[in-house]
C-alpha cells in the first residue's frame, strides 16, 4: 500500500456505487463523524471527494486502520 501523504482514506469501490454514493454526500459526512465520536475517536471527515475508482475522505488526522 501506496504511503498515505495527506489525511485520507481511500475506499476503492464501483463506479456504479460511488455515483450512488456522492448522490447524497453530506449525509454520509454527517454519519461518518457521528460514528468517529461514537467510537471515542478524535477524527472527524472534513471533506469527501470521488474519482471513477475511489472514493477519499479526507479527515482531520491519520485515521489508521479503524473497526467500527
Amino acid at each position: 500500500m501506496k504511503r498515505l501523504l495527506r489525511k485520507q482514506n481511500i475506499i476503492p469501490i464501483s463506479s456504479e456505487n460511488i455515483k450512488n454514493f456522492m448522490k447524497d454526500i453530506s449525509t454520509h459526512v454527517t454519519n461518518i463523524n457521528r460514528a468517529l465520536k461514537n467510537n471515542k475517536l478524535d477524527i472527524a471527515a472534513d471533506f469527501i471527494q470521488s474519482d471513477n475508482k475511489e472514493v477519499v475522505i479526507i479527515t482531520n488526522k491519520v485515521a489508521g486502520t479503524l473497526n467500527f
